[in-house]
């Protein structure tokens, strides 16, 4: 399925998000600045472009498969609602022992667009019994 989304350039340095290949679904969000993350650190980097897209749709900006590998950088929240005009961002967090530095132009995130519901919500006194219920973390046993 394509989706024709409007990009407007908001920082005349920035690189617009692109696919690296023929069928990706994340889009690479590109660095604008050179900077060096430190250990633990987490900061938002704007990447110098504004989405508009139809109702029906959100924006997730998800890790690069290699930064978290690689960097032990690792993108914190990151959704976009159709309705959001604004200068995107990406929050990253440096969960590694050791610095990480980022330049200009790198690839820092990617931006994946996604079809979601959305929810009308009716508050009830009780639920329907599920085979989960209330199984938390780990209610399924380990392997």
């Amino acid at each position: 399925m394509n989706l024709d989304i409007k990009v407007k350039k908001i920082n005349k340095d920035s690189k617009l998000p692109t696919y690296a290949h023929q069928g990706d679904v994340g889009l690479d969000l590109y660095a604008l600045e050179n900077y060096n993350l430190q250990a633990g650190e987490r900061r938002v980097f704007f990447v110098g472009f504004a989405l508009e897209f139809p109702e029906g749709y959100a924006a997730i900006v998800k890790d690069k498969s290699s930064l978290p590998k690689n960097g032990g950088l690792h993108v914190l929240g990151g959704v976009f609602d159709a309705g959001y005009r604004g200068e995107y961002n990406v929050n990253l967090v440096n969960l590694g022992s050791e610095s990480y530095e980022i330049k200009t132009g790198d690839k820092i995130a990617q931006l994946v667009i996604f079809p979601v519901a959305i929810a009308s919500l009716t508050e009830v006194e009780d639920l329907t019994d599920s085979s989960r219920g209330e199984g938390r973390f780990g209610s399924t046993g380990r392997g």
